[in-house]
This record gives structure tokens, C-alpha cells and sequence, in this order.
């Protein structure tokens, strides 16, 4: 988005005042929020959840673990947030400390110990009974450590987390993070922010699956891994449509599996239809592992209209894409939702609004919300949190956008590969994502070319837009990734159609931005913004109205997509239809409903 002029600092929530907080606030148990099991794409029975209260404290970096602590903190809310009960600040200078004492029976310690964590922003170094299992860098993506070797006799067992994280000093991925939040920069997230458990598995046990479907052929292809490369191994696959068992193959431990779904049902935005899977992992006709999960049969891809311009199918039928930004940060939790209901909220309103995409800014969500997405049909677009920002770059609206690529130091190159890859790998099997946009208004975009064409070769089953409304380099005739995106408030333009429509997916990426503080909803209390602010809900309907109406004209000129900004309010950014609190809309759902079906009419 773009920063338009400055504006006044605003800080973290302060404990001495009243903060606006979501109606799910009042529902968080602080001794075990965030219940559900958290990988729903790989679920196994025997594990257990280690939310709730850990001991923490903040300390200069480098001067080792604490001998006291500071209080308690709620996990998995970030250390800054209203819900972790703590509203402090970290910084590039201190360490966060989290502490716990855990109970692992004998009867758990059979095969081995796995400890999770969702994601942690950004470095962390886990210790168990005060020995270092391993560090992590990476605020995005989940990661786990075999920690059976570590376990002391007897019952009692002590996990330990340091955690640094410097924000917006550093050249790691942020997204809007900044430690002077102001105008479209927000409020920094420091520590654990997602579920973390223990998971027992048995010695020789599954590790990944990764599945693809082939909705051409009605198929599913599995590729699974194991902590073992025993070639006497076999695993089998069950595919499940409610209930009922529809396919199986079984195949040599190593090789791929080919899985044919007779009768096959298409996952699509009005019918979202999910297969179930039961892959079991076998010793001769023992099993010795089995984890359940899900897919469906979908395709995303190009086709032409009667122009000869590019358009976004799903499964070989045109649809145009339309749907919110969606920053997914939370007046109480900040990048934590409160609970798995408010979660899932945001996605029921841009259904019920009647958006059929969702674009997913500079953040990545945990696991369930794509579950939830998958679950009821909306597609998403999922961006890469910005990092190490800073361009060279000059925008011409409507044609390309000219500048170079930034020079990042081979750290910080080699810090955005390897979180980028984890971040697809993690969540390559929800069909909800249609899209990865590597990049954003050139917000630390390099090596564009390269980002693009590898993110595309790594995984040809979905569109690449390589930056929404960035930096665009020719090379030859064809700008890098499937799609050409522009930018601009509030009122909707595209690329140019002559130009670039039969070579690239025409897209607006953003637009709109539309603000109306509304009176005890907001983050602060006065100073609050929008890119076009109003003073009540009917001016603000009326200029919405005008919008789609030029959104509309544009469609058979050749715009395939356009991103409304937003779908809520953030800190002191008013753009949102709902308000920061989702306790107010501020136009009506049904006349949005409507203005939006029309986007969609052939």
C-alpha cells in the first residue's frame, strides 16, 4: 500500500488506558487458548497442546537465559499484545525468554518426542532441560525438533525459548511490522504467535506429504516422507468422501502414488468439495504410522477470452477474482487471532459480502484459517511478507511500473529464499491458494526474475503475480510471472490492455481504501486515516458504489482481478469495511453482495 504524507506515531495498546478488543477477547481461556489441533493437513491422535501460561522475561541479547522471570505470558499471543498479558516491547537489542515445565509420561515416551512450534517471529533457540536443540530462523513458517534424546528421567521436563527479533533493524521478512508504528506500519510482533504442542509418534514415523491433484485426469499424486529410507517399507492411501472409501493404492516405501478418484467432484467456489485421506505407513502388513489429511480436485489456470485476452480460470471456467486485502492483524492479539471462531470470522464476512478471493497481505496465517478457507470455497492470494525494504522506483499508472531491482546483501537474499520456500512448502497442499506474490510495491523486491521464475518451476500448479504493484522488468517481450498488477487509490485504472493483455493476467491490486473512523471502534481516539476518509456510512456506500460501477467498465476492457482495500480496520489505519473490533460494518452486506455479483457476469 502506499505511504502517503506522515503521520503521528501510534504506539502499542498501553496497559494504563481501555483498549478496543474483539468480541472473542472475553472468550480466551489464558490457560489453554487456541484448544484445536493445529495441522489439520496432518492429523495424528496422541498429542498435546502447550498453550497457556509460560514464564517469560526480556534481557539485554547475548547475556544468556534468566535466572528469574518477569511474570507470566500467554501463549501463543505475541508479547506486545493486549492478550499475552504483558504489552511490552522487545527490540532489536533484548531477548525475549519463555520457560515451562511439562509433564511426559512413560507411556508418551515409547517411540519418540516432537515439539512444535507454529511459527516464532523470527530467530529462536529452543531448549529442553536446558540443553539447545536447535535454532530456527523464520517468523512464517512451523517448525519442530525431535526432542527424545533431551528428556530427563521422570515425569517433569523443562522447555525453554529464547527468542530475537529486530524488527524493522533487520533484513528478515516483517511484513508491517515497524517499532515507530505510524500510518499503514503497524505495531511490532515479537516471540511465539502460533499454537505449540508436543506430538508422540511412534520410532520410525511419517514426516511429510505433499499432495497434488490433476483435475484433468481426476487424480491425486502423494509424494510421502519418512524419518527412515527403508526400502522393505510400504505406505497406503485411502481417499474418503464422506465416509465412504472411494480409492486406494499402495505403494514402495520412496515412490510416488498415483491415486484415481472415480466419479470425481471439483472443488469450486459454490461446491468447495474435500476428499479425505488416511496414509498409512507399513511394515509388511503392520502399521507402524498413520496420519489422516485432505485435498481436492482443482485446477487454476489461463485461458483467453474472445479478444484474446488472459483471464484466471478455475477448472477451465473464466472467473474473475475480487476480494479484500486482508492484513489479518487483531486489536487484542495483534498477529494472533483470539480464538479459532474470530479466525474463521473474517473469511464468513468476505463470503457473506460476496467476494470469491481473499489476498492475503505480507503475512502468512496459521494453518486452520486455509483449513477454513478450503472448507468454504474462497480463493486465496498469498503474498510473501515484505522484507528488507527500500526501491528504486517510479510508477506510471496504467502502463509499468520502471526502476531496479534493490541489491540486498547475500544474507539477506539467502534469508528470503529460504523463509519463501518454507512458506510454500508448509502450505502447499491447501487448494484454497490460487496464487504466490513474491513481491510488493517493491518493498525490498531484487532479483525479480529469478524469484519469479523459480517460485513458478517449484510449483507450476498455481499463478505467480511477481509484484503487486511493484517494480516490472522487461525481460524480452515478457514481464516476470503470469500477471501484471498495478496499484492506486482510490479509484480503479489497470495496465494497459494494448500493451501487455495478451501476454500477461491483467490486475488491480490494490484500490479503494476508503476510511470511516467510527466513533469508539478505533485504535486511538482522534488522528486516525484513510487514503479518502468520510464522515458517515452513506457518503462512504455512495463512493463505494461509484467505484464498482468504474470497476465494472473495466472488466471487458480486460482487468481480470482487483483487491479492495481492506477487509478491517488496523491501529489507526480506518480503511476496513468492518471496524478494527469486527463489531461494526460499515455498509450494508446485502447492497455489497449485490454491487459484487455484478462483477462476476459473463
Amino acid at each position: 500500500m502506499f505511504l502517503l504524507g506522515s503521520y503521528s506515531p501510534s504506539f502499542a495498546q498501553q496497559i494504563n488506558t481501555k483498549p478496543i478488543l474483539s468480541p472473542w477477547a472475553e472468550n480466551v481461556d489464558s490457560n489453554a487458548p487456541h484448544p484445536e489441533y493445529p495441522r489439520p493437513q496432518m492429523v495424528r491422535g496422541s498429542w498435546r497442546n502447550l498453550n497457556g501460561q509460560w514464564d517469560y522475561a526480556i534481557l539485554e541479547k547475548g547475556n544468556g537465559a534468566p535466572v528469574t522471570f518477569d511474570g507470566k505470558i500467554t501463549v501463543p499471543f505475541p508479547v506486545e499484545s493486549y492478550l499475552s498479558g504483558v504489552t511490552k516491547a522487545v527490540g532489536a537489542e533484548k531477548e525475549l525468554w519463555y520457560d515451562k515445565v511439562i509433564q511426559v509420561s512413560n507411556t508418551e515416551r515409547k517411540g519418540k518426542v516432537l515439539l512444535h512450534f507454529g511459527a516464532v517471529d523470527w530467530e529462536s533457540e529452543v531448549f529442553v532441560n536446558g540443553k539447545s536443540v536447535g535454532k530456527h530462523q523464520g517468523g512464517y513458517d512451523p517448525f519442530s525438533f525431535d526432542i527424545t534424546d533431551f528428556l530427563a528421567k521422570g515425569v517433569d521436563q523443562k522447555i525453554t525459548v529464547r527468542v530475537w527479533d529486530p524488527s524493522d533493524k533487520g533484513p528478515q521478512p516483517r511484513g508491517k511490522q515497524v517499532n515507530q508504528p505510524r500510518g499503514i506500519w503497524y505495531t511490532p510482533v515479537t516471540g511465539i504467535w502460533q499454537t505449540v504442542w508436543l506430538e508422540f509418534v511412534p520410532t520410525t514415523y511419517i514426516t511429510h506429504i505433499k499432495t497434488t491433484p490433476d483435475w484433468d485426469s481426476g487424480t491425486f499424486q502423494f509424494s510421502i516422507n519418512a524419518n527412515t529410507s527403508d526400502p522393505t517399507l510400504t505406505y497406503k492411501i485411502t481417499a474418503m468422501d464422506k465416509g465412504v472409501k472411494v480409492a486406494e493404492s499402495t505403494e514402495g516405501f520412496g515412490k510416488e502414488s498415483i491415486l484415481k478418484i472415480p466419479n470425481p467432484i471439483s472443488w469450486s467456489l459454490e461446491n468447495p468439495h474435500l476428499y479425505d485421506f488416511e496414509i498409512s505407513l507399513l511394515k509388511g502388513k503392520k502399521v507402524i504410522d498413520k496420519v489422516t489429511s485432505y485435498g481436492a480436485l482443482r485446477k487454476v489456470s489461463i485461458v483467453y477470452d474472445s479478444k484474446g485476452m488472459q483471464r484466471f480460470a478455475l477448472n477451465d471456467q473464466e472467473v474473475f477474482h475480487y476480494g479484500p486485502l486482508d492484513q489479518g492483524w487483531w486489536p487484542d492479539g495483534l498477529y494472533t487471532a483470539p480464538t479459532d471462531e474470530a479466525l474463521a470470522f473474517d473469511i464468513i464476512k468476505t463470503k457473506e459480502l460476496g467476494f470469491n478471493m481473499i489476498r492475503k497481505h505480507v503475512k502468512v496465517e496459521p494453518a486452520r484459517w486455509y483449513y477454513h478457507c478450503d472448507k468454504m470455497g474462497i480463493m486465496v492470494w498469498q503474498d510473501m511478507p515484505s522484507g528488507d525494504m527500500g526501491n528504486r522506483w517510479e510508477q506510471k499508472l496504467g502502463v509499468i511500473g520502471k526502476g531496479t531491482d534493490r541489491e540486498r546483501t547475500p544474507e539477506s537474499e539467502a534469508i528470503y529464499k529460504k523463509e519463501w520456500k518454507a512458506i510454500i512448502d508448509a502450505n502447499y497442499n491447501f487448494p484454497s491458494i490460487v496464487v504466490w506474490v513474491p513481491f510488493n510495491e517493491a518493498w525490498g523486491q531484487f532479483k525479480t526474475h529469478e524469484i519469479s521464475d523459480w517460485t513458478k518451476s517449484y510449483d507450476p500448479t498455481r499463478l505467480v503475480n511477481s509484484a503487486s504493484g511493484g517494480n516490472f522488468e522487461l525481460k524480452g517481450a515478457k514481464i516476470a510471472g503470469d500477471i501484471l498488477d498495478v496499484h492506486n487509490y482510490p479509484d480503479p485504472v489497470m495496465p494497459s490492455a494494448e500493451l501487455f493483455g495478451k501476454i500477461q493476467i491483467l490486475v488491480l491490486g490494490e484500490f479503494g481504501g476508503l476510511g470511516l473512523p467510527v466513533e469508539g471502534h478505533t485504535w486511538q481516539e482522534k488522528d486516525n486515516w484513510g487514503y479518502q476518509s468520510f464522515k458517515s456510512k452513506e457518503e462512504l456506500l455512495d463512493r463505494y458504489k461509484i467505484l464498482m460501477k468504474d470497476l465494472k467498465d473495466l472488466i471487458p476492457m480486460g482487468l481480470a482481478a482487483a483487491v479492495y482495500t481492506q477487509t478491517t480496520d488496523v491501529e489507526i489505519e480506518t480503511n476496513g469495511i468492518l471496524t478494527y473490533d469486527r463489531k461494526v460494518i460499515k455498509m450494508p452486506v446485502d447492497v455489497l453482495k449485490k454491487l459484487h455479483s455484478e462483477l462476476y457476469k459473463k
